[in-house]
């Protein structure tokens, strides 16, 4: 039952509202009998005795304001127990489904123009474009698919570092991608360290978690978001602290999935061939999989199969915050009671001092 923003929780007790006529109607009032002397000659007798007479028994009457009172403090009592509520404006609860860290490689090599424009294939004209330059093309419409997903962001070369911590603000993710420029982090290809970084990145995510749990008091039990991994590199690994095998198998320990995506042409030789039999191993040992993408299309193909085995986890609730106000209605009759009490008091010291003067 709900009247706009009130809400009554036992709207059953209004039912006891004429409860009190009811009885007034079906019950009378308790009456005594007491033996009396009916003297005549009344008003003569008092004159004799010279005494004043004093007022004899009476019915008790309640006033209009006792009557009032009573009304409204059985009307009050009822509403009480009715519990009303106060309906707050609507809210709406997300849960996030997983933290997405994406992981690319910004070695010299990521300069090679052999991808085709998605804008120039459009118009059916070719139009040769960088591997990073696709990577974030396509890497925009991935973005899209992630509703509910906390991205973040790691580039690597001679070194791998934070670009962009978990959020989930997509554009600011965006924005802070096409910031980025072939080589920033160096021409060499440490995959390996940008795994661990990575790694890394998820443990601190997940202790800030634990710590804003405790401290937001939520007695609710959410699960731990899922991690996952996606690794693009166009070359091996080359003079990382950490083999890429071995960072792999600490994932797989600390629940990480990683997606490995192989970019370029496969026959490439030195710094810049694929070790595809790496790319695998990391791979399944994460629980992940592998894709090689030498073209646009076949790059699409493996954002898509990504977001195929990660489906959205996103949730969104919308709810009303309730509070209840039952205990105003009961404090409301108590200071009726203690006003009129207080009054009642007043009045009868006043009649009595008036009668001693």
């Amino acid at each position: 039952m709900q009247f706009n923003q009130l809400e009554l929780a036992n709207p059953y007790w209004l039912w006891m509202l004429p409860l009190p006529i009811i009885i007034y109607w079906l019950i009378p009032a308790y009456r005594t009998r007491q033996s009396a002397i009916k003297v005549p000659f009344f008003d003569v007798l008092v004159k004799a005795l010279d005494e004043s007479p004093s007022e004899g028994a009476s019915q008790l009457r309640a006033s209009y304001w006792q009557k009032t009172f009573l009304i409204i403090s059985w009307c009050l009592l009822i509403f009480a127990l009715t519990k009303p509520t106060i309906l707050g404006e609507p809210q709406t609860r997300e849960s996030l489904g997983r933290d997405v860290m994406v992981v690319v490689d910004l070695s010299g090599s990521m300069a090679e123009q052999d991808f085709v424009s998605k804008a120039s294939s459009d118009k059916g004209s070719i139009q040769k474009i960088s591997r990073l330059e696709a990577t974030k093309e396509v890497l925009a419409d991935f973005v899209k698919t992630r509703k509910g997903d906390r991205l973040g962001l790691i580039l690597f070369g001679d070194a791998a570092f934070v670009q962009t911590p978990f959020t989930a603000d997509q554009k600011v993710w965006l924005e802070l991608l096409n910031q980025t420029d072939v080589a920033m982090a160096g021409q060499s290809t440490h995959l390996g360290d940008a795994i661990g970084l990575a790694i890394k990145v998820f443990e601190q995510s997940s202790s800030e978690d634990e710590i804003n749990k405790d401290s937001s008091q939520n007695d609710s039990v959410e699960k731990p978001r899922e991690k996952v991994a996606i690794v693009l590199t166009d070359g091996n690994d080359t003079g990382s602290y950490v083999e890429p095998i071995d960072a792999a198998k600490v994932a797989a320990a600390k629940n990480v999935r990683i997606h490995m995506i192989a970019m370029g042409d496969p026959r490439t030789v030195g710094e810049q061939a694929l070790d595809m039999d790496v790319i695998n191993r990391v791979a399944e040992a994460s629980g992940g999989k592998a894709f090689q993408a030498i073209n646009r299309d076949e790059l699409d193909q493996a954002y898509e199969a990504i977001g195929e085995l990660e489906p959205q986890l996103y949730e969104s609730t919308t709810y009303r915050p309730k509070q209840s106000i039952h205990q105003y209605p009961m404090m409301l009759i108590v200071m009726m009671y203690l006003f009129a009490f207080g009054f009642a008091t007043i009045k009868r010291h006043v009649k009595s001092g008036e009668k001693h003067v």
